[in-house]
């Protein structure tokens, strides 16, 4: 019994280590990202680099362990891979990388944060996600995803005061944080991107259940991304011939790492995790990556903190944590003895929902030759 609860106890807590892996390899990877770019990195580039490192690293891990798992590539499954290559490796990390260089490391993950919101509200309209109006739960899955859209709004249009890091900071820094134009491209790019990500979540889970080879699947995405993200940018870098020179440095090393941790791994375990706890799950824990990124930025980048900002980032946690509550029933078998609560209605409406239900139901046994109410009526 025993060995069988530490099992259990387990099996649970694996999606939760590995969504928290997941971001802790995002926040690395959005610190050493923001130090390449300061350099002189083209993001159209690193994108290219960093899903071929992907794709060498995971093709063969795929070719090995999945030969029996593997469902016969469609023209279908085809084309869904061409779109999530499209979405998300390329679209979305471009603007995300071109968002981060208008602002900041901390700005731009934190802005992340309304991606569970925008996939919420996807799964939503798919019927991939469980909403009942009535119920208290689901009634905390919306307010929490209006939270997070108003607390990525405060982020971007409320700076104030400064919090932590020296006034005169470093230059980069300086030319990349303060000016509220710039902000606010930045936050066009990166909303944008969230959109892009959210898309790319939802069909993931659709395309993992006719293509079930997570392994397979994200060595697919990473080669089509790779090849699309080439094209683009060789039509962005055209004429710069030398931005493609890569040398033993911070920029080599953001592509190696970036390819095998935030792309070929990140890309298998959460479609692992989406299978058993759904695409909202999987973004809801990025609060944690935004926590890790500012104090690293802080220390190695020398990032300014603004309360303004501060503040939309609680205000997001806030309504990140009502989202996960109300999400925290939506898994595993249902305990017979926990009831979710339910919003009551008044005692007039149902008074008249009574009467017409008991109403109903005698009309009904009377057509059918009873005389009179049974004990379950009266």
């Amino acid at each position: 019994m025993e060995n069988q609860q530490k099992q259990n106890w387990f099996e649970k807590a694996k999606p939760f280590a590995a969504v928290v892996l997941i971001q802790f390899g995002y926040a690395v990877m959005d610190v050493i990202s923001k130090d390449a770019l300061n350099k002189g990195m083209s993001n159209y580039v690193f994108v290219v680099y960093r899903h071929a490192v992907a794709f060498l690293v995971m093709a063969p891990l795929a070719w090995f362990f999945e030969k029996k798992a593997r469902q016969k590539m469609t023209l279908s499954i085809f084309i869904k891979i061409l779109v999530l290559s499209l979405i998300e490796p390329v679209i979305d990390q471009n603007l995300y990388f071109l968002g981060m260089k208008y602002t900041t490391a901390t700005f731009a993950v934190t802005m992340t944060n309304m991606l569970p919101a925008i996939t919420f509200i996807f799964a939503w309209i798919l019927r991939l996600e469980q909403v009942n109006i009535r119920s208290i739960r689901s009634q905390a899955k919306v307010a929490g995803t209006v939270a997070t859209v108003s607390g990525a709004m405060i982020m971007t249009l409320i700076k104030g005061p400064l919090l932590f890091g020296t006034h005169g900071g470093n230059d980069q820094t300086q030319n990349n944080g303060t000016s509220t134009q710039r902000t606010i491209m930045g936050f066009i790019m990166i909303t944008i991107g969230c959109f892009c990500w959210a898309s790319f979540m939802i069909l993931q889970a659709i395309t993992l259940k006719t293509y079930p080879a997570a392994l397979s699947l994200s060595a697919w995405i990473c080669l089509m991304g790779t090849i699309e993200g080439a094209a683009v940018a060789l039509f962005m870098e055209r004429g710069h011939p030398s931005v493609w020179s890569i040398k033993f440095d911070i920029r080599l090393l953001c592509a190696v790492y970036s390819g095998i941790i935030c792309s070929g791994v990140s890309y298998y375990l959460q479609g692992v995790v989406m299978k058993s706890r759904g695409p909202v799950f999987v973004t809801a824990f990025s609060p944690l990556c935004m926590v890790i990124v500012a104090i690293m930025s802080y220390f190695i980048l020398a990032e300014q903190v603004f309360l303004g900002r501060m503040s939309g980032a609680i205000v997001i946690c806030l309504g990140l944590y009502f989202v996960v509550w109300g999400k925290s029933k939506d898994y595993g078998p249902e305990d017979p003895n926990t009831q979710e609560p339910i919003v009551e209605m008044d005692n007039t409406r149902k008074e008249n929902l009574t009467c017409c239900t008991h109403g109903v139901t005698t009309a009904t046994n009377l057509g059918n030759g009873n005389t009179t109410p049974s004990e379950e009526q009266v």
